[in-house]
């Protein structure tokens, strides 16, 4: 496998420009639910609903459900196990008898994740609509009354749910969000803004400028121009994202691929990170099943495309197909050039060719994952923020519907040079002292805003608290908690706003929720 011929398009943003065509047609569906976004949460959130006995429909992006618990997310971050309950515990039960492992089993391969979603979906119902990018909305007053997709389908319900990571159904509904980090002024946060960080640092000086020595050279490639900052300082830069790759050291593991446009410059700070004696790359590669590894980022310069998404959040599919490409691209070029340079010292090529895409996974995706790592975008602003306080046992809310338990982990954000030196900035990694219960506010807009949309993803938090409410069994959880939350809404023909949190707490610890700490006896 030389090249990547079916690499082009996998987010499919633009149906007609790619290998697939959008379904034609304009009909008009009615149903009690309609969840937008088939990420993990949002199969929960639709499951959810459906058991609970509405007419729910679930609308996918692509070919795809499951988000990154089904695109190569293979080793859960789960913080305390024991905080895990409803839907999501019952998934990873579900993993466990698969790989007839001990219960619960964290660790799943994208393949056999999406089957069992997949097989939620048909056992309740639920009708999911693929290939449905939204194009606008509806409204009157302060409802939804439909949404629209981008081959002209109309979707109308009683309450919508937006289980997408980049909250565009809230945007669309006109609900009050925020991009970017917050100043630790803002809400006093410690570890807000601007960082000094640590972790996945570089640990020797490497030369910044094209040409050694000689700024006016210019810098290279994956450094930014930009300043440092000053620490606890707000800006409008995400975490990076990155592919969470199924690679494998099995005998028929597929070589990595050369990309489309491969410029070897692109890594050239890279090489001399490595010539200066530091080779990390799979430090953060950790087995799956049997010789089926989960690839994630580790180390100064790795599978994180530092600076290349700012855009995305807010962008147009046209854009995040863009900037799609440039990340499918940096990876994979990124490990075709560790494999393959000849300027690399043998030993690292030989280490790299150690491992490759597997075979068993993404089939349909040239065996890369369809899903690129969005670890954050928008996020909603509603009656009560998650901040780093909550996660400090400093606020505890009196509504909540989930426990968020992992550590405050949020990537990088930029590389520029600080005293001539190369530095990454944004990442932290900072421990939650008590189990963060997220409050139902923090579901669903400000009241006035829009009475009928629970927001199961893109919640209500600061950036370095949603670095914790950002993990997949939190938003399995979440996405439960819309999904009842929505049915009691339909029920009671109320404003979500106005769900009573004590009907929901009991609908909620019935099928096996965690709400407080410790666990409820």
């Amino acid at each position: 496998m030389t090249s990547t011929p079916a690499l082009p398009g996998l987010y499919h943003y633009r149906p007609s420009h790619h290998r697939w065509t959008s379904p034609v047609g304009s009909e008009v569906v009615e149903a009690d639910v309609v969840v937008y976004g088939a990420t993990s949460g949002g199969v929960t959130a639709a499951v959810r609903a459906a058991r609970d006995g509405l007419s729910v429909v679930l609308l996918a992006f692509g070919d795809h459900i499951g988000g990154m618990s089904a695109s190569g997310l293979g080793t859960t971050d789960v913080g305390r196990a024991a905080a895990v309950g409803g839907l999501a515990r019952a998934f990873y039960r579900q993993v466990a008898a698969v790989y007839q492992a001990s219960d619960p089993h964290w660790d799943v391969e994208g393949s056999v994740a999406e089957e069992i979603f997949e097989h939620w979906l048909t056992e309740a119902g639920v009708r999911v609509y693929r290939r449905r990018p939204l194009r606008d909305v509806r409204r009157e007053f302060d409802r939804l009354v439909e949404v629209r997709t981008d081959d002209g389908s109309r979707f109308q319900a009683k309450v919508f749910v937006d289980a997408s990571y980049e909250g565009d159904l809230m945007a669309r509904a006109g609900v009050t969000y925020t991009v970017g980090r917050e100043s630790s002024a803002q809400y006093g946060e410690p570890n807000a803004g601007v960082q000094h960080s640590v972790n996945h640092q570089f640990q020797r000086p490497v030369d910044p400028y094209v040409v050694p020595g000689q700024p006016a050279s210019g810098l290279l490639p994956g450094i930014s121009p930009d300043p440092y900052g000053t620490v606890g300082d707000g800006d409008r830069r995400v975490q990076a994202y990155n592919f969470r790759l199924h690679v494998t050291t099995s005998a028929k593991r597929l070589p990595f691929p050369r990309p489309e446009g491969y410029d070897p410059a692109r890594y050239e700070l890279l090489r001399r990170y490595i010539e200066a004696g530091v080779y990390e790359l799979y430090g953060r590669t950790t087995r799956v099943r049997e010789d089926v590894f989960d690839m994630n980022n580790h180390g100064a310069f790795s599978s994180d495309h530092i600076g290349a998404n700012y855009d995305w959040p807010e962008a147009d599919h046209a854009r995040r197909e863009e900037i799609f490409q440039d990340h499918v691209r940096y990876q994979a070029g990124l490990l075709y050039f560790l494999a393959n340079d000849p300027g690399l010292p043998a030993a690292v090529r030989d280490a790299t060719r150690e491992y490759g895409l597997a075979p068993s996974q993404f089939a349909d995706t040239s065996h890369w994952p369809h899903q690129l790592y969005v670890r954050e975008a928008r996020r909603m602003v509603s009656e009560h923020v998650i901040t780093q306080h909550d996660a400090t046992g400093r606020v505890r809310v009196a509504d909540p519907i989930a426990l968020a338990t992992y550590v405050m982990d949020s990537h990088n954000a930029k590389r520029v040079l600080r005293d001539g030196e190369v530095r990454n900035e944004g990442n932290v990694q900072h421990p939650v002292t008590v189990p963060l219960g997220v409050s139902y506010r923090s579901l669903v807009p400000r009241a006035g805003e829009c009475a009928n949309l629970v927001v199961a993803s893109a919640v209500s938090a600061s950036h370095i608290a949603f670095a914790t409410v950002r993990m997949e069994p939190v938003f399995m959880m979440l996405g439960e908690a819309a999904g009842a939350a929505a049915g009691l809404a339909s029920a009671g023909k109320v404003a979500v706003q106005s769900v009573d949190y004590e009907e929901l707490r009991k609908e909620l610890t019935r099928t096996g929720a965690i709400l407080t700490w410790p666990p409820s006896v």
